[in-house]
């Protein structure tokens, strides 16, 4: 459900079975210092996961000083899964929309929710950027969001939990855009080899999981706004 932030341009609270993000956006009057001078804008995204989010509390990256690997794979994920549905060109000049995904709750699959909740939250920052005479169109070329899939126990499963995910033979994360076409895979067998029929079984179910969450991203941002 939209999350209406009084501070963040766009926010969403998406929730995923026991899996539960805080997704916001920012819209910022600068890009990074490769980009100036090129006229285009930018999207980009951070992940974090609060200490009691799982099971055993996990230390905060910030007390580490540095983002964690997996912290920083994901928000690269989320980034340019992004990015393939933005008109860079359309986002008012040299700004920067920077989404912010924190996990509260994790019952697995937080990626593949993060991708799928932080769209709506940048939707929801671009509706708004429009309203404000920022935009002068939605910068936005088409919808996308992400499923997990993998094979427990012989059996291809859609959206894992935890307690699947933990032995999964095979774990895999799938993003497609509203089209129907893949934006980024992500595979490996856990435990067992899989096969071609196996793969396309899962991106099979992956596509009926992400048809149906794009309904919904359409139902909340365009049909009931």
């Amino acid at each position: 459900m939209l999350f209406r932030s009084p501070h963040a341009e766009g926010s969403v609270l998406f929730t995923q079975g026991n899996t539960k993000i805080i997704c916001t956006a920012t819209f910022e009057t600068r890009v990074p210092a490769w980009r100036r001078g090129s006229g285009l804008g930018w999207v980009t995204a951070e992940y974090a996961m609060l200490p009691r989010a799982t099971v055993v509390r996990t230390k905060r990256e910030s007390s580490q000083g540095r983002v964690c690997g997996r912290s920083h794979e994901i928000q690269r994920l989320i980034g340019r899964s992004l990015r393939s549905v933005v008109d860079l060109k359309q986002l008012g000049g040299e700004n920067t929309i920077r989404l912010d995904c924190d996990v509260i709750c994790a019952d697995g699959s937080t990626r593949a929710a993060s991708v799928t909740g932080s769209f709506i939250a940048l939707y929801d920052c671009c509706s708004k950027m429009i309203e404000a005479g920022k935009f002068k169109e939605m910068p936005l070329t088409d919808f996308i969001a992400a499923v997990s899939v993998g094979i427990v126990d012989g059996v291809p499963c859609l959206d894992l939990d935890y307690s699947e995910d933990s032995h999964a033979d095979v774990d895999m994360n799938v993003i497609m855009n509203g089209s129907g076409s893949l934006v980024e895979l992500q595979g490996a067998a856990e435990r067992n080899a899989f096969t071609r029929d196996q793969l396309e079984e899962l991106i099979d179910l992956s596509e009926a999981g992400i048809k149906r969450l794009i309904e919904l991203q359409r139902s909340i941002l365009i049909e009931n706004r």
